[in-house]
């Protein structure tokens, strides 16, 4: 293995080692911490691109990258990432088993993924608790729930059979998109309803618990410690102020890094998380802390990259 020391970083993101491996291996930035990307999605080949781009139109932007596995563990490689938070949102009820059946397959294929699985609300309070157990017995360790995509209210009474299930007998964690200035169906108010009336639930809000509506949240949502937060889609829209006040507010022990993959560039995400003023403790905390702590997933030996 070969070292390489820049005279000067080629990204914000830290002073970096570009290592290569030899045997066919690809470079990767050599941070000193290990890296969890907890908000992420995937795609099959076939489908991806098109997810991608609606994802984004539904946000009105330009997507940052395709939503493959493939590209997905390629930037992971090249920027020092040893662990992926993996999900897809299913938009009608059909889509629902075969989106839990291909993320089930990659998490097979792919030790370092933590897998969520998706419940549509167009089904039947049985049919949500029967997929749940599903999702349970595949090995996925969570479910992610869009309710601004999937136009359903995040305290709709539809919805707490399952959010019981998953507090009381299966110990799923439920990672809510969180917010949005457009609309009222996943506001930080219905996310502190559902913590209220399911205080054992374990919940992970994303973007801060709320976005585009990031103040909302934060007084609505500090003062619920049990409540873990990943900070995908925020970073870039925020001061280093605001994100700093946010963070230490929060406290770094409930936070979880995320690049909210394909809808935004990963390179880019990380070099404005790298680019806040946090101690080294808060940036170890939030990029892997956390994320081990609720997943039961032990730090790596730093190991050099190969190409596969």
């Amino acid at each position: 293995m070969h070292q390489i020391f820049l005279t000067k970083p080629f990204s914000i993101a830290t002073m970096v080692i570009v290592i290569f491996c030899i045997n066919g291996g690809i470079p990767m930035i050599d941070r000193p911490y290990e890296i969890a990307d907890a908000h992420t999605h995937i795609f099959p080949q076939k489908i991806a691109e098109k997810a991608a781009h609606s994802i984004a139109d539904f946000y009105k932007v330009n997507a940052g990258d395709v939503g493959t596995v493939d590209i997905l563990l390629e930037n992971g490689r090249r920027l020092g990432i040893s662990h992926y938070l993996v999900c897809s949102v299913a938009t009608t009820p059909k889509q629902v088993p075969s989106i839990n059946h291909f993320i089930a397959q990659n998490c097979d294929a792919h030790p370092e993924f933590i897998g969520f699985g998706t419940i549509h609300p167009g089904m039947t309070e049985t049919e949500m608790i029967t997929e749940a157990v599903r999702i349970k017995e595949k090995g996925l360790r969570g479910i992610k729930l869009h309710p601004d995509i999937q136009d359903f209210l995040l305290d709709d009474p539809h919805m707490f059979a399952l959010y019981r299930m998953c507090e009381k007998e299966l110990s799923l964690p439920i990672l809510f998109h969180c917010g949005d200035a457009r609309y009222d169906r996943s506001s930080p108010k219905r996310l502190a309803h559902v913590l209220d009336l399911f205080p054992e639930l374990s919940v992970i809000g994303a973007h801060f618990g709320g976005y585009s509506q990031w103040e909302e949240a934060y007084a609505t949502l500090k003062d619920y410690d049990r409540l873990h937060m990943d900070t995908s889609s925020s970073l870039s829209f925020l001061s280093d102020e605001t994100a700093m006040r946010l963070i230490e507010g929060y406290g770094s022990e409930r936070l979880m890094f995320g690049t909210d993959y394909p809808l935004w560039v990963m390179q880019k995400e990380m070099d404005r998380f790298f680019s806040l003023p946090l101690t080294d403790a808060q940036r170890r905390q939030i990029l892997f802390g956390t994320f081990s702590a609720l997943f039961d997933v032990p730090e790596k030996p730093k190991t050099c990259h190969r190409a596969q």
